[in-house]
């Protein structure tokens, strides 16, 4: 047995890093239940030299095993530990792109960056393939085929089979960004016209500047010769010999209403559904006739059914909230109602943290059977 010590990086924003600690101890404890069967122990907060560390100890962790947890969402550095001697540790993620595809988009109302990684770590772990193996799976390519992986890989191991990942509420793309980090396809949905153009924007441009093979293009999304709304749909790849070897990524955001998405989207095609709710303060989302509404389990039980459709079996959905203005149990409730089991392993319960004063976040994960 070997004892570890992690480093939170530091540049989370204050209000934040007074939660990050917490926060990276209960997700190393879903990567240790979820994608290293059980193989962590003395998950603690320690401070050493004066700074706090997140210390565990592993059994019988190999480099790949190390690799895994090289995405817990606050990893800065990882060091093997020998009372209060630390040796620094070499391991690399699952990142394809430079981190300006997540750290350049700035406005008001975007999801703390750690915050998003984490949320949609926690929710991959929570898949299964179709076989029933906790923790693993996905889908490769474009075709929407499962693919099984060994249970020790886990969707965040080194050279799993891509997710399809969809925020079905994505603002200005910042889940959409880090399920392309992984190498992951990723899909969303925006009813807000002007987040959608800020968006495609955005990632035209960047890509430009990256000199990555790619093609972009808008198109208009039509049902029934009727318009639902507009398209944009991006193909690229992280390297020319990525390319080269048809290890393409695939982009889509749709501006259109998010109760809608069965008409966008084909049933089943989803590994992992991820979204921030509105919290009911700063934010909200448009609602019938357009209005604004603030009331997430309004807009939720509304929309579970669509997005529950869209999400493949052994597949799960991640959503955060503000706890001020939903009760747990209440959206525990509209997920079991839609046919969802609610994951309460260990660690799930350690998430709650403060952004404001008005808002306090925590997050939910639940599977399909």
């Amino acid at each position: 047995m070997t004892a570890y010590a992690l480093l939170i990086h530091p540049s989370a924003n204050r209000v934040y890093a007074e939660s990050a600690v917490g926060l990276a101890a209960a997700e190393l404890t879903v990567f240790g239940d979820r994608a290293l069967d059980g193989r962590l122990a003395d998950i603690t907060i320690t401070t050493i030299g004066g700074l706090p560390y997140v210390t565990f100890t592993g059994v019988d962790l190999t480099d790949r095993d190390l690799s895994v947890l090289a995405n817990l969402s606050a990893r800065y550095a990882f060091f093997a530990r020998d009372g209060d001697l630390l040796r620094p540790l070499e391991v690399t993620g699952r990142d394809r792109f430079d981190s300006d595809l997540i750290t350049i988009p700035k406005y008001a109302g975007k999801t703390n960056e750690q915050f998003t990684r984490l949320l949609l770590n926690v929710t991959a772990l929570a898949t299964t393939d179709r076989a029933g193996a906790a923790g693993t799976g996905g889908t490769s390519g474009t075709s929407g085929t499962a693919v099984t992986v060994g249970a020790a890989a886990g969707p965040l191991g080194p050279d799993s089979p891509p997710l399809r990942v969809l925020d079905p509420m994505c603002g200005r793309g910042t889940t959409l960004n880090q399920a392309m980090m992984y190498g992951w396809h990723a899909a969303g949905v925006e009813i807000d016209g002007k987040d959608f153009e800020v968006y495609a924007n955005f990632i035209r441009t960047w890509l430009k500047h990256k000199r990555l093979k790619h093609s972009a293009e808008i198109t208009p999304v039509r049902r029934n010769r009727a318009v639902l709304g507009r398209r944009l749909a991006v193909t690229l790849a992280a390297s020319k010999d990525d390319h080269r070897a048809g290890r393409i990524v695939d982009l889509t955001m749709v501006h259109a209403d998010t109760r809608r998405s069965r008409q966008v989207f084909r049933a089943g095609s989803f590994d992992a559904i991820v979204t921030d709710a509105p919290y009911g303060v700063q934010h909200g989302t448009r609602g019938q006739a357009g209005r604004l509404t603030r009331d997430p389990l309004g807009l939720l039980a509304e929309a579970l059914p669509e997005w529950v459709a869209l999400l493949r079996p052994g597949g799960a959905l991640g959503i955060s909230w503000n706890t001020l203005v939903a009760a747990r149990d209440d959206l525990a409730a509209l997920l079991v109602k839609a046919g969802l089991e609610v994951a309460d392993g260990p660690g799930y319960g350690g998430f709650a943290h403060r952004v404001d004063q008005a808002i306090v976040r925590d997050l939910i994960v639940a599977q399909r059977a």
